[in-house]
């Protein structure tokens, strides 16, 4: 049998604390295991072994990094059925050829300075072959553990590198390192995930060639014996899955398994109030990291009409704080891609916490607001319908869709406002309201869009139909265009005035075009019909 061998390089060094290995399973009524041995274990008999046995010391790891790794991987893992488990019995009941020992030790001088290794395809070699992670040299980081984790056991599953390529189909990297910065960059799990929040299954070139496409999701569910999980909720509107509120509140989970997978939701409001919700990926940290959903909620109302998405650009989380009426309601809750991020494998396990205000009924009909971009300012009309008297009205706003702070108080009288925002990008306002029983609600939200003015690129036209993208630019600057797997397409730089870009011959869809210069960098979105 032919064995591929791949290996992860990072020079890293560090001080290996011992520690008992705390029993982790992720999912423990499936058959098929990953193990994470993290206390040691002797090597023999194996495609490893050609120069004996290798004798394999703990990771090295104290408890608290030990199960930081684990959660990680778990959650890479989450929607196939797969267990990642750390317990040693769960990986010798399970069939030969659907189990993984992932060795994560401190010993490397056998193999030299690697992240870890792994050879391609021996999931279901059945004869016990590890792949093997190197904690010392990744300096003892859960974070670069569990990426490495996750790695090296995809490569058993089959899976190659995910590879960068430029617009010539020249390769710079065999591992993909990803785009952005922040809580919503992104890194393909079989590129190099160490240094993105946001790690990720790919469908994208591999090591030979830019044509080359490896879809990760399809590999792993067709190729070892295992496939995805089955659907936790139902994935149209008319079988919805019915929640109760308890003490005002409901909190539950749930895991988007496949790319198509929506999850639906049903509640019932029991009288006019204001609902917050938080819908919240699986985390291992500030910052939702360790995620691997980005999450978009849709509510609807009880004849099914959509009432408005919750999807903050720069975050992972959602956050719904509106005034819904007593009745039926819906949720749809969904992965989604980002700026850096593709839709491809948004997908990931997560938590719904939602709650309303107690306080009788309402003296609110109506409370909405409406704005629009004119020149370099915000305008915004809304409409008040209560019976009780204003007290206080101020507009917030928010530039995460989490945070909001007040932009200006008005007349309680006054239903018109606009100034000139000074942050920069895709603004979320609402209105907040006071009325003179002591009730305090909110608005919908809407989104505006503050343009950086004259210094920085724009697309003359976000609809491409020939092969030249025209761009008006204030000076120099860098530019790449992206498909939506993240692939480069085209690069070079921009001159002062009209630029006319060759794109080539596009397929028909959404493309992102980045902007850059020095540390500043804008994306927009455009479409080849």
């Amino acid at each position: 049998m032919k064995k591929t061998l791949f290996t992860l390089t990072l020079f890293l060094l560090g001080y290996a604390l011992k520690a008992q290995v705390p029993v982790l399973n992720s999912y423990p009524s499936a058959s098929a295991v990953i193990f994470l041995d993290f206390d040691g274990h002797a090597v023999d008999g194996t495609g490893w072994n050609y120069n004996g046995p290798i004798f394999c010391a703990p990771s090295g790891m104290d408890n608290t990094k030990i199960t930081s790794a684990f959660n990680r991987v778990a959650e890479d893992y989450r929607p196939f059925n797969v267990n990642i488990t750390t317990d040693s019995t769960k990986f010798l009941a399970a069939p030969i050829n659907r189990r993984m020992r992932v060795v994560i030790t401190v010993t490397s001088s056998w193999y030299g300075n690697a992240g870890g290794v792994a050879f391609v395809g021996s999931y279901t070699w059945g004869d016990d072959t590890p792949c093997f992670v190197f904690s010392a040299l990744l300096n003892y980081n859960e974070k670069y553990v569990g990426e490495a984790a996750s790695h090296e056991a995809g490569h058993t599953l089959g899976l190659y590198h995910q590879s960068s390529y430029d617009g010539n189909c020249v390769k710079t990297s065999d591992y993909n390192g990803g785009l952005g910065t922040g809580e919503i960059a992104w890194a393909p799990i079989m590129g190099v995930g160490y240094y993105k929040n946001m790690s990720l299954w790919h469908n994208g070139a591999n090591p030979y060639g830019c044509n080359s496409i490896q879809n990760d999701l399809t590999v792993i569910t067709t190729n070892n014996g295992f496939t995805f999980r089955t659907d936790d909720y139902a994935s149209s509107i008319t079988q919805a899955n019915s929640l109760s509120f308890t003490n005002n509140q409901f909190v539950i989970s749930g895991v988007v398994e496949t790319t198509t997978d929506v999850d639906f939701i049903r509640f019932n409001m029991p009288v006019n109030a204001r609902f917050l919700l938080d819908a919240i990926p699986y985390n291992v940290g500030t910052g939702n990291s360790g995620s691997n959903v980005d999450l978009q909620v849709s509510l609807y109302d009880s004849r099914r009409n959509l009432v408005r998405t919750y999807n903050p650009g720069t975050l992972l989380n959602s956050v719904i704080d509106t005034t819904l009426t007593n009745g039926t309601w819906f949720l749809m809750v969904e992965g989604k891609g980002n700026a850096f991020a593709p839709d491809y494998a948004s997908l990931g396990s997560y938590s719904l916490s939602a709650r309303f205000s107690v306080g009788g009924v309402l003296p609110l009909r109506q409370l909405v607001l409406k704005g629009q971009v004119s020149g370099d300012r915000h305008q915004f009309t809304w409409l008040i319908d209560a019976d009780e008297a204003v007290t206080e009205q101020i507009l917030e706003v928010s530039v995460d869709g989490r945070n909001f702070t007040p932009v200006s108080g008005t007349p309680v009288d006054s239903r018109a406002y606009q100034y000139k925002p000074f942050a920069q990008g895709m603004l979320q306002y609402r209105m907040k309201v006071s009325f003179d029983n002591g009730e305090t609600h909110y608005s919908n939200l809407i989104a505006l869009k503050n343009e950086a003015g004259n210094d920085q690129p724009k697309l003359i036209s976000t609809i491409l139909t020939g092969n030249n993208i025209t761009v008006s630019s204030p000076g120099t600057f860098d530019y790449a265009l992206y498909d939506l797997n993240g692939k480069i397409l085209l690069r070079g730089q921009l001159s002062t005035g009209m630029n006319s870009l060759p794109a080539g011959n596009l397929n028909s869809g959404m493309y992102m075009i980045r902007f850059s210069k020095g540390a500043a960098q804008w994306t927009e979105k455009l479409i080849h019909q």
